[in-house]
């Protein structure tokens, strides 16, 4: 094939022409960019190191972090620098290594929302055999299976697209390398091959979205009930910020790739974008935090330890 086939870079889409828009994106990727790093680390740092928080639920929600983190970092530093430095432009290699993580982490958050709405169900619905089905192997198995899960859907799409020969040009309608822009450029047949493989993904992300409802059907249905107020009120605030993040990245995502073809246009599906792809893993923290007393107690204390290091640092200099 000609080399033409595969180009060396492609051209994202940008956010705003004028070199003032661009700034400004630039500072707002940079506050919500700090604000996700912020909250997930500190989560991560609660969750490490308060032995009180060593509980499956916790666990899952270190690696929650872990991919929040992820998700965030594959997409917004290049934004961030092509915005300041007024370029679109990402090479061949580094759009498919953005494409390769960027569906590690999304497959994997999908994976593990469901795997947290069991971890809810069998702590609410069956609490007296929660330590004998939810114990330290069982999880430890589950977050494995989210990883392994992740990075072969990332190997098989990556793999699978980048071998395509594209020949209607190199500029991707978003402001990152995403696989449905990628195959709008090919000019083969093969990319049907892709459309396949999409298609089962989707099939799969769906079955865990069927299992991610009926889960919750069940677990109101055990809340409702409990006599009293105040252990609905416990149970809720145990489920509410998990039914929170996963409602904002479902709805999200699934609009942003099932909506209307009337609603289709570059600007639409560059907020849609953000909407699922940045602002999630910036709010995760604050609304898992929010609910919960305990995580906020520990996310305090790592806080007040890490000013009072910074002020012996100080008065030592």
């Amino acid at each position: 094939m000609s080399n033409s086939s595969f180009p060396k870079e492609f051209l994202l889409l940008p956010f705003a022409d004028t070199r003032e828009l661009q700034l400004l994106h630039f500072g707002l990727f940079l506050g919500i960019y700090l604000a996700a790093l912020l909250g997930n680390g500190l989560i991560l740092t609660a969750v490490a190191c308060d032995h009180r928080l060593h509980t499956p639920m916790y666990f899952f929600l270190l690696n929650l972090a872990l991919i929040d983190l992820g998700t965030i970092t594959t997409t917004v530093p290049k934004a961030m620098a092509n915005s300041l430095w007024d370029t679109t432009t990402i090479s061949y290699a580094g759009c498919a290594t953005q494409v390769f993580f960027f569906v590690v982490f999304v497959a994997a958050e999908f994976y593990l929302l469901t795997i947290m709405a069991y971890d809810r169900y069998i702590a609410i619905c069956k609490p007296l055999h929660y330590g004998t089905i939810m114990d330290s192997r069982t999880c430890v198995n589950m977050a494995a299976a989210v990883w392994s899960s992740g990075f072969l859907n990332a190997l098989l799409h990556t793999s699978n697209t980048f071998s395509l020969p594209l020949c209607n040009g190199n500029a991707l309608d978003q402001f990152f390398c995403e696989i449905p822009q990628i195959l709008k450029l090919s000019c083969s047949d093969a990319y049907l091959r892709e459309v396949g493989l999409l298609v089962i993904s989707a099939c799969l992300l769906f079955g865990c979205f069927v299992f991610l409802v009926l889960s919750y059907v069940q677990i109101f249905r055990a809340v409702l009930r409990i006599p009293s107020m105040q252990g609905r009120h416990k149970a809720f605030s145990t489920c509410l910020p998990h039914l929170a993040v996963a409602s904002l990245f479902i709805s999200n995502s699934t609009f942003a790739y099932l909506k209307p073809p009337s609603m289709s246009s570059s600007s639409v599906n560059l907020w849609l974008a953000v909407l699922y792809s940045v602002v999630p893993p910036a709010l995760n923290p604050l609304i898992y935090s929010m609910r919960n007393q305990q995580l906020k107690n520990s996310v305090w204390k790592v806080m007040m330890g890490c000013f009072s290091e910074a002020i012996k640092c100080l008065s030592f200099a």
